[in-house]
């Protein structure tokens, strides 16, 4: 899909592929886009635009570079960044002072925000204004979901520390809720550097854009991007915070389930040492030897029982003073 925004006498609008274009065109955003559209685009623009592939590179040479008075870039976004499957997209930005070009493969609602922030303000009427007004909503909204992230985590934390994982090693919905905390917490920190990720390719963009295009801002896009640069900054510290205290609950729901096995294994071992002397004694009067010395004797029977029962309690006294139960 195309949408084609432009400024003709102070208005901005959206158009279609085959529509006429009169009017100053500021910004054109690819969706997910045909071969017809990168096509239409590429000889309206006189661009090349990148492919999906080109835009998942790595590289910051490949993800930051300058073409004439055009910068090539790009960096992962996030779609749907609340939700608990999201993924990373690559997103590029073609951008020069007069138009922006934005290739994207999700429905992101940064972009639809400053698609509408256009028809109020007449100062993102270029395409620097737009890429900048852009950056600044991602940032916005990788705070956002900073604050969900942060909200989750401290859920989890007093769901941890505060006793609310009940139960012994007898309770089932013990290991259940041990496995349920784990699984909340390796989903928040996959969420977590997601989010950095996406932090970091827009301080990168805006770093570069301030260092090759210092001479074609105005000073309000280079104090609107020093600004993006600081928030960046400010919200990575703060997603390194979210980090550690994230790989600190990890290793705690760990240390639970280790204590929890241990105890497992506790009562196996009590269980195993306290059935083995009275396995001993029915094991030696259940030989057949013809001159056994119980065999005519009255109380033998009362004896065996008793030996038996004793050998059995005695282990678990012995267990009991030493605290294991």
């Amino acid at each position: 899909m195309l949408n084609i925004y432009r400024d003709a006498e102070g208005t901005v609008r959206s158009g279609g592929l085959n529509e006429d274009l009169p009017g100053h065109v500021i910004w054109l955003d690819l969706i997910n886009p045909n071969s017809e559209e990168i096509e239409f685009v590429e000889r309206r623009a006189k661009v090349k635009v990148p492919t999906k592939e080109a835009l998942s590179e790595i590289e910051v040479t490949s993800r930051l570079s300058k073409s004439g008075d055009r910068l090539y870039l790009s960096a992962p976004v996030i779609g749907q960044a609340t939700t608990e499957h999201a993924e990373l997209s690559p997103a590029g930005f073609i951008v020069s002072s007069e138009i922006l070009i934005t290739v994207r493969y999700e429905t992101l609602p940064t972009f639809d925000a400053v698609a509408e922030r256009l028809q109020r303000e007449e100062g993102l009427a270029s395409g620097m204004g737009v890429f900048v007004a852009l950056l600044e909503a991602i940032v916005d909204r990788g705070a956002d979901v900073l604050e969900h992230l942060a909200s989750a985590v401290d859920k989890v934390s007093r769901t941890v520390f505060r006793g609310n994982l009940k139960g012994s090693t007898a309770q089932r919905g013990a290991d259940f809720t041990l496995r349920k905390a784990l699984s909340k917490v390796g989903a928040l920190g996959d969420r977590s550097s997601k989010a950095r990720d996406v932090l970091l390719g827009v301080g990168r963009m805006a770093t570069f854009t301030l260092d090759v295009c210092h001479e074609m801002l105005s000073d309000e896009f280079r104090d609107q991007l020093h600004a993006v640069s600081k928030d960046v900054a400010s919200l990575s510290d703060y997603e390194t915070h979210l980090s550690d205290k994230t790989q600190f609950l990890l290793d705690a729901v760990l240390g639970f389930i280790t204590i929890e096995q241990n105890d497992i294994f506790k009562v196996l071992t009590i269980a195993s040492v306290v059935g083995v002397p009275p396995t001993l004694m029915a094991g030696v009067w259940g030989m057949n030897f013809k001159f056994m010395p119980e065999l005519n004797w009255t109380w033998g029977y009362p004896f065996a029982w008793s030996v038996i029962i004793l050998s059995a309690v005695a282990p678990m006294l012995w267990f009991w003073r030493k605290g294991w139960f």
